[in-house]
């Protein structure tokens, strides 16, 4: 151990190191609190400045962040927002928490990443950890963010350390939250991986420690893609069933009483949220520059990219059945969050299902309590529009309402009793009795 990372221990077992967060979205807000709320100093950092401007004056844009917790932590002391990178000097442990999208043609982009690591080489100074948390393809920190901070001539394990553990925040769990959720820790060498699993270990219950870095950064892929291939399996399963007159969701009640040996996954109208959807093309990708195949991860990206159309032609069929086309109907979207009960929208199916609906002629609207001003998304150029109230009359103006999130706030029998023709994508009215004719499912 060198005397940069003995005084970064003691900093850390005495909670006076300071914990910079770069991304304040919904992974790095989440840790700047699991931090802040052991008694850390931390420094929030993002380029958008609107957002910078909201935390400064104790206003949180994450539902389960609230402005009470901010505004405490901010009159403590122990938390300040800013777009000032020149300050991450200041950090004794730097945290990343960028974006990484994907390209137009499916490639990783690793924009957000290299640019925070050359602004953390500006100032990096010896005895500062830099901790990786995007989810990324195996190879990242060793191949991409190392490079950048070793220009500086200081040395990775002795001046400074890097480490990745990715993000596992799961928005909407009330059961779990960043400092619940067990915490896995690769490091580029021993040195590093010793400061980042102390430095966790004073905010989360349980870390987990990897031999290397590309282990912890493919078990972060190995856990999307899990999930993308067994969603894609039941949304497969579905289209069949609904062929041959089988309802996939009972289907799916009646295999999963058995007690070992099955895990319940639910079809819908595609995957939403940052990791699934995009998760497992990086894997693809990396397959692609390695010269093999990834027949079946890429198998099920089509499959599940294919479920909002399968869902507009499903509620085009039903208007038919009464008489309507797509072309000139009301239709009411309910839901556009990517999951019940948050306030995200990244990737959410239900943007896709809008342009799908628009591109045929449909005049669309949308309720979601989470999400009262329809965001603008960059690969969905939707017209601006507010969340509709949810009333009575709103449901009978509507030729057909589409349910693409199943918010537990929403009154299912509320919702057919007064709509015209409902779509479900979701299973959401499977308890409602009364009124089932105008139920389709989809």
């Amino acid at each position: 151990m060198s005397v940069h990372s003995d005084s970064l221990h003691q900093k850390i077992v005495d909670r006076t190191a300071v914990v910079g967060v770069v991304g304040l979205g919904y992974v790095g807000l989440p840790l700047v609190k699991a931090f802040a709320d052991q008694g850390f100093t931390t420094i929030g950092f993002d380029v958008d400045q609107s957002k910078v401007d909201l935390l400064a004056a104790g206003k949180s844009y994450i539902e389960h962040i609230g402005d009470s917790w901010l505004a405490a932590h901010l009159e403590a002391g122990r938390f300040q927002a800013t777009s000032n990178l020149d300050r991450l000097a200041e950090a004794d442990a730097i945290l990343i928490c960028v974006p990484t999208p994907l390209s137009s043609s499916r490639d990783p982009d690793l924009t957000y990443v290299l640019a925070t690591a050359e602004s953390i080489g500006k100032s990096l100074r010896p005895g500062q950890l830099v901790v990786l948390e995007s989810t990324t393809y195996p190879g990242t920190t060793r191949e991409v963010v190392l490079p950048v901070l070793a220009k500086t001539g200081l040395a990775c394990g002795s001046d400074f350390f890097l480490a990745y553990s990715p993000e596992r925040e799961d928005p909407g769990n009330a059961d779990y939250s960043a400092n619940n959720i067990p915490k896995v820790v690769g490091g580029i060498d021993e040195p590093s991986l010793t400061i980042a699993r102390q430095l966790y270990d004073q905010a989360v219950d349980t870390t987990v420690a990897t031999s290397n870095c590309e282990v912890a950064e493919a078990c972060k892929i190995l856990e999307n893609t899990y999930r993308s291939v067994n969603i894609a399996m039941v949304n497969e399963l579905k289209t069949l069933f609904d062929r041959i007159g089988i309802d996939i969701w009972e289907v799916i009640e009646a295999a999963k009483t058995k007690p070992f040996g099955f895990q319940p996954f639910y079809p819908g109208p595609g995957l939403g949220g940052h990791c699934i959807p995009i998760d497992p093309f990086y894997l693809s990708w990396l397959a692609r520059n390695h010269e093999m195949p990834t027949r079946f991860i890429e198998l099920a990206g089509e499959i599940n990219s294919s479920m909002p159309l399968y869902v507009v032609n499903r509620l085009a069929e039903a208007l038919n059945e009464v008489g309507r086309p797509v072309q000139g109907s009301r239709i009411a979207i309910l839901g556009v969050a990517y999951k019940p009960d948050v306030d995200d929208p990244r990737e959410s199916p239900s943007f896709k299902l809008m342009m799908l609906l628009g591109e045929r002629g449909a005049e669309l609207s949308y309720n979601d309590p989470f999400i009262p001003v329809l965001p603008s998304m960059r690969h969905y150029p939707l017209p601006p529009q507010q969340s509709q109230p949810l009333t009575a009359e709103y449901l009978q103006s509507q030729d057909v309402v589409l349910i693409a999130t199943d918010h537990s706030c929403y009154d299912w029998d509320f919702v057919v009793e007064h709509a015209q023709l409902v779509v479900d994508t979701r299973n959401a009215t499977r308890n409602v009795l009364m009124h089932r004719d105008k139920i389709r499912k989809a």
